[in-house]
């Protein structure tokens, strides 16, 4: 394989690109993907940290967690400053494992933050001042066995209310609760659980004003998005919860998903829904007529999945009547000032078209965001005194803050409504095409496609920056991200498309995105690639078995055994895959491992060997099937690395080895980079 210099001559992999690139110098013509870019994998897999969480202090400063890719992905609790600076000592990481995919790991109140370290998943407390040291408030039982997550201060009783889930009796079926933890004193003590009985419990929050409590619960066989049920608890002096009423939920003939729990200044139940129309709309409960009415409604999602605690899609401003909401529309994210009096909204301009997490002071408040050319990040906004327009927006925080000099080299995403196999239905990706300005594809060709199936399947891709999507575009790639049926962010009806059909609706919409585009002229047919991770290796393993659009695929911890997978889901999951699969003759039939037969073109396959979701045997069966059919196939295993890969190297290499083995066995070109492939079995 040829070696080309990893960035332009003259420019090392960090510089800006030069100025005759981008617009003075006519684009050189090569062959689609085998343009050389500075965006190299080191720079993606070093880039981009992540978001875990953000609270204010009681100071009005902003603190947040940020996952770290050069300290193995390590959850650190940050506080705003001038400098940021870190409030955690670096033998703690702030990362909880309830449910395995945790979230909801620290609560802050005044000044002092309580959060779950990582490696004995303890709760701790401490200032969130400079140098001060964690104190633990939780027993230590030898083993991180127990977790918790998505706690909150309790004003009235000195303590600390949050979901526990212990894992003593059995890892895959743990018990769930809400307990409390005590605040005052010194000694560590055994939680007192104060709900128990059902299968799973959210968002335990306190109103300041009375001893009261709302939460979510839900049981077996819903998933949270399916079917929940918001109640309310009072508290008798003791602390005890003494009396308590559904909310919203309970009524057999309203099927309806709740989340977000929390109350106004005033003292009012605010809370999300799905009830009638089908989106996650804002809802008050009305306590003194046991009534649910609508805050304001829209056909737009208010809220995201519970797949992780801690989501805050609205918040109160200050101790006025408003609220700063957050929602997505039609592959857009919108941001908003509802006067809860008028029920009017105003809409406030930011440069973010992805909108997440929002806390909020008396005039302001921060919000995580991103758009095509701006990375996660965090902003404070400020609004004027009628709170209905935003005078200032700063970013004090974000995920790349470097890339800036590459942005000439972004692709900027299409939103593309597409048919689907069933007429009069549309599905809905993102399609990036390949943009580098020193490059121009050559004049009788089309670009290789890579389509990407996002994990969940229950989830949302949300055409935002993301190095990894550039790093294939600016070298000639063609990008297809796709939101196919079952994905969330277009309402209930658009959600439950996937029931009983995940392995059909998802590769269908795939491989029908895909056409669409080779049949506007847009892709190269014969050069049509696809990826995923988690569900999403699952979507692109069913595609190869069962469908023959794609020429090969890489899978990162997919599933290969809808059956497998469910003998080892976590309890959170275990009913999960019977929702989308169906009968055993089901996951018979959509199991892409008994199906090898029907594997035409070749595989790599990605897996951590500490991944409890999906255990590494199955890679492993693919691999050795595949093997033995004699497909040209590869895998890798990463040591230390549980569902998602968190380790910059272990990112960087498996970026480099799906580029070049897509190079060398479909592209017909040779990659710009200089990387050492790994053995292809039956290749090479």
């Amino acid at each position: 394989m040829a070696t080309l210099l990893a960035s332009p001559p003259g420019m090392s992999s960090s510089s800006p690109a030069p100025a005759d690139a981008e617009g003075g110098q006519k684009p050189t013509a090569a062959p689609y993907g085998s343009w050389r870019s500075p965006l190299t994998a080191h720079v993606v897999s070093g880039a981009d940290k992540r978001l875990g969480g953000i609270a204010l202090a009681g100071d009005g400063r902003l603190l947040w967690i940020e996952g770290r890719p050069e300290e193995k992905g390590r959850m650190v609790i940050v506080k705003e400053d001038v400098n940021p600076v870190d409030i955690i000592p670096p033998e703690f990481a702030a990362r909880t494992l309830v449910q395995e995919y945790g979230g909801g790991a620290f609560a802050v109140q005044d000044n002092t933050v309580v959060f779950s370290n990582y490696k004995d998943q303890r709760l701790y407390k401490q200032p969130t001042g400079i140098g001060s040291l964690p104190v633990p408030l939780t027993p230590d039982y030898g083993a991180p066995d127990v977790s918790y997550a998505c706690g909150v201060f309790d004003p009235h009783f000195s303590r600390y209310v949050t979901v526990m889930e212990d894992r003593r009796t059995s890892n895959l079926n743990p018990t769930t609760t809400i307990a409390c933890i005590n605040l005052s004193g010194g000694d560590i003590h055994e939680p007192k659980v104060l709900i128990s009985g059902n299968d799973f419990y959210a968002s335990p929050r306190i109103d300041q004003n009375k001893k009261r409590m709302a939460w979510i619960e839900w049981g077996h066989p819903n998933m949270p998005w399916d079917k929940s049920e918001l109640w309310v608890g009072y508290f008798s002096e003791s602390g005890d919860l003494t009396k308590r009423a559904c909310v919203a939920g309970g009524n057999p003939m309203l099927v309806e998903s709740l989340a977000e729990p929390k109350w106004s200044p005033k003292g009012e139940l605010f809370f999300i829904s799905d009830r009638g129309s089908g989106f996650w709309n804002i809802y008050k409960w009305v306590e003194h007529t046991n009534e649910v009415v609508p805050a304001y409604t829209l056909d737009a999602e208010f809220t995201r999945p519970l797949w992780v605690f801690g989501n805050s899609s609205y918040v109160f401003l200050g101790k006025s009547n408003h609220i700063i909401l957050t929602y997505r529309q039609l592959g857009r994210s919108y941001l908003g000032v509802l006067d809860c009096d008028s029920g009017s909204v105003s809409l406030l301009d930011t440069p973010f078209s992805d909108l997440s997490n929002v806390v909020a002071g008396n005039d302001y408040f921060y919000i995580e965001g991103a758009s095509a050319s701006v990375p996660m990040s965090i902003a404070k906004v400020t609004l004027d005194k009628n709170k209905t327009k935003a005078i200032s927006f700063s970013i004090v925080w974000s995920s790349s803050p470097d890339v800036v000099q590459y942005r000439p080299f972004f692709s900027t995403p299409e939103f593309i409504e597409f048919p689907t196999s069933t007429p009069g239905q549309k599905a809905y990706a993102y399609f990036y095409p390949p943009l580098n300005p020193m490059f121009q594809g050559l004049p009788d060709e089309k670009p290789p496609l890579l389509v990407k199936t996002h994990g969940g399947p229950t989830s949302e891709t949300r055409g935002v920056l993301d190095l990894s999507v550039q790093y294939w575009t600016s070298r000639g790639w063609a990008f297809l991200d796709v939101n196919y049926g079952g994905s969330t962010g277009y309402g209930r009806e658009y959600r439950e498309r996937l029931l009983k059909k995940w392995g059909i609706v998802d590769v269908d919409d795939c491989c029908s995105c895909a056409r669409f585009l080779v049949e506007s002229g847009t892709v190269d047919e014969q050069r049509l690639c696809i990826t995923g991770r988690s569900a999403g290796g699952y979507t692109t393993l069913a595609s190869l078995a069962f469908r023959d659009t794609f020429k090969a695929g890489a899978s990162l911890y997919g599933i290969g055994d809808l059956s497998l997978m469910r003998a080892d889901s976590q309890k959170f999951e275990s009913h999960y895959i019977d929702n989308l699969v169906g009968d055993e003759r089901a996951y018979y039939e959509r199991s892409p491992i008994n199906f090898i037969n029907k594997f035409t073109c070749p595989v790599i396959l990605f897996q951590g060997l500490d991944d409890k979701v999906v255990p590494p045997n199955q890679a492993r069966k693919i691999y050795q099937a595949l093997k033995e059919r004699g497909l040209p196939v590869a895998l890798v295993e990463y040591e230390g690395e549980q569902h998602g890969f968190r380790k910059a190297e272990n990112i960087k290499f498996t970026l480099e080895q799906q580029m070049v083995f897509f190079a060398r066995l479909v592209g017909k070109f040779e990659v710009a980079d200089d990387i050492t492939p790994i053995k292809i079995e039956n290749f090479d």
